[in-house]
This record gives structure tokens, sequence and C-alpha cells, in this order.
């Protein structure tokens, strides 16, 4: 967004120092013009704020048609760092001795306190962020993915703009075949934060939750999923004004195109259950 410079050099330094061969960097302005950076980056200035999905899709093809050129693509926040310089090289080592591996999810962890949030750990059983393990979704801000994940199953849902465009992705990508591994050992620093700190958080949370189910799940799943999520929303108890934000973007799901419908097969619902993650939560 433009407004992290500082942080930006430092994050870039900081994928510079990665041990093995040097990893080739696009930077995206997304509707903000791009601060002066090092030679060799690959750069796109979008004149609107295309929303993080939108952003991240044309930094796949800052690497060619559908990121062709390379066979990873890490997404890091530009106000994260990568504290530790052998990161690349394990990202490199994972995917190649695991071709089944299409997504890994990085610890994102606090630069002063070194704590893991709750909400940073992909997985249900969250209490041990030190625990790496196979699962059904992944952190948007610190991750790798390889890029025939995106031939084949295609890119991030432009139309999400914020929030939940990782577990579309997800879906389709375990629907396809591909497993996510979250890594403790793999980390981003990045400062602690609160989701609704987003001025759009609880409407584009709740009216992307039904995008999610209407493009991703069985008809059988959809009111289970749904029904779930509004009781957990309830349940924490949220203030008037998120409460309201939060049903009018649930209304907006159901009013508005979602984009395309391939809903998963009943063997990849399966597969979510036995990671844990049934796909009613």
């Amino acid at each position: 967004m433009g407004n992290r410079p500082e942080e930006l050099r430092d994050l870039l330094d900081s994928v510079a120092k990665q041990h093995g061969p040097a990893i080739e960097i696009a930077v995206v302005g997304n509707g903000s013009p791009l601060p002066d950076l090092p030679e060799g980056i690959r750069t796109v200035e979008l004149p609107e704020n295309l929303g993080i999905p939108g952003g991240r899709n044309v930094g796949i093809e800052a690497f060619g048609p559908g990121g062709r050129d390379v066979d990873i693509l890490l997404f890091l926040d530009d106000d994260g760092l990568l504290p530790n310089e052998d990161t690349g090289e394990l990202v490199r080592q994972a995917f190649a001795a695991d071709p089944e591996l299409g997504i890994i999810s990085f610890r994102i962890a606090d630069p002063e306190s070194g704590t893991t949030q709750r909400r940073h750990v992909p997985r249900l059983r969250a209490a041990d962020p030190m625990r790496s393990s196979r699962v059904t979704t992944f952190l948007g801000g610190a991750n790798a993915v390889r890029t025939s994940v995106f031939a084949q199953v295609g890119g991030l849902p432009d139309e999400f703009f914020y929030a939940h465009e990782e577990t579309d992705l997800a879906w389709r990508a375990l629907d396809a075949g591909w497993l996510i591994d979250y890594r403790s050992d793999m980390v981003l620093n990045h400062p602690l934060t609160a989701p609704s700190r987003h001025a759009v958080y609880h409407r584009m949370v709740a009216r992307n939750r039904v995008w999610l189910a209407r493009r991703n799940l069985p008809w059988p799943l959809v009111p289970a999923y749904l029904g779930t999520w509004m009781l957990l929303t309830l349940v924490r108890r949220p203030s008037r004004a998120a409460l309201k934000a939060w049903f009018g973007g649930f209304r907006e799901g159901w009013t508005t195109p979602c984009g395309p419908r391939r809903p998963m097969k009943w063997r990849t619902v399966w597969r979510l259950t036995r990671l844990g993650r049934p796909p009613i939560i």
C-alpha cells in the first residue's frame, strides 16, 4: 500500500540474505506508487487498489504468464521479515522431497516476544504453534506455493478483495490432490495485530464466508458451514455495530455474484475431515 517503505526495505534485505540461489523478487504497488527499490526487482504499479488477492495475482504474472518463469512463489507481507537465512533453502528442500506438496504456510511470530497468535496457526488444534503438521488452509502473508498449483486450479479469487481468499485456493488445491503443510521452522517476523483493525473486516469476513461456501461446498454442507460460523460469531459477542456489519455482509454474500461454482468432491470433504477440519467449520 506504499505506507511502509522502511519495513519493505528491511524485508527485501532479509530475502537477499537467504542462502542458496538468489530469490527473484517482485513488488506490487497496489494502488500506490512504489519507493526507490534495489536494481533487479520486478515492479508493478497499479492505478487502483485491487485488494489482497488481486494484487497477489498481479505479482504472480510478474514472473511470466501464470508465474511460469519460476517453480515456487513466496508471498510475504511488506511489514514482515525473514529472521533466519535458511528459510529459502528449507522451502526448496520441502518441495523437492514431496512432489505432492503444493503449499507451505510459514509460522508468523512477533519480533519482540516471539509469540505466535492462535489465529496464525492454520488448524483447529492451535495450542502448540511449534508443531508442524498437514493443514487445510494457509496464511496469506507468509507462504510458498508451487507454481503448478496455480496452473492447475487458477489464482486467488479477485472478487474477495480481503479475507478468506487463502482458504478458497486451499480447498481448490486439496480437491485437485495437492497437500498443504504448516511449518513452524519457516518463520516470518510480523508485529502482533488484530484483523478487526480494518474498517471493512466484519462485512467482508461474512460476505466472503458465504462466497466461499457457495463456490466450493456441496450444497448439503452449505447451511451447516454457514450456520456454524453464524453461531461462532454470536458466541464471540461482537459490538452492535460489528454485528450489523457482519449480517450486512452475510446478506451481501447471498445477493451478489461470487464467481464460478466448482463444488469439491465428497472424497475431498472426507480428506479435510481426516486432516482435522471438516468443511463445516
